[in-house]
């Protein structure tokens, strides 16, 4: 399939295929890299779409590194088990180390 032909979920779901392992980005920095920075939420709904598609949604958290999706995995803490396999600190529902972690497709892609 040709980019342009894509879906935006779909362009969304190609982005978030590239989050390396160890890694997390938010919701807001895909929607920039995508030209509809102001679409974050709409990222959001693409990733609770994700399920069954081999999309690696839990790298994918809030501006300040918060699991605000985590209510959509199924169990009662699958996303923050997930981020924490890849080696991933989260308290309290927030990814610690942040800034050392985090995955800007903007600049990485």
């Amino acid at each position: 399939m040709q980019p342009e032909t894509l879906s935006f979920f779909e362009k969304v779901y190609e982005v978030a295929k590239k989050i390396p392992y160890g890694r997390v980005t938010s919701y807001g920095a895909i929607a920039k890299y995508l030209g509809a920075g102001k679409s974050a939420r709409i990222v959001g709904y693409a990733m609770n779409g994700s399920r069954g598609k081999d999309i690696p949604a839990h790298r994918v958290v809030n501006r300040k590194g918060l699991l605000t999706g985590k209510h959509h995995f199924e169990g009662t803490n699958l996303m923050q088990q997930l981020l924490e396999n890849e080696g991933i600190e989260v308290v309290e529902n927030q990814i610690q180390n942040l800034e050392t972690i985090y995955w800007d497709p903007a600049k990485e892609l």
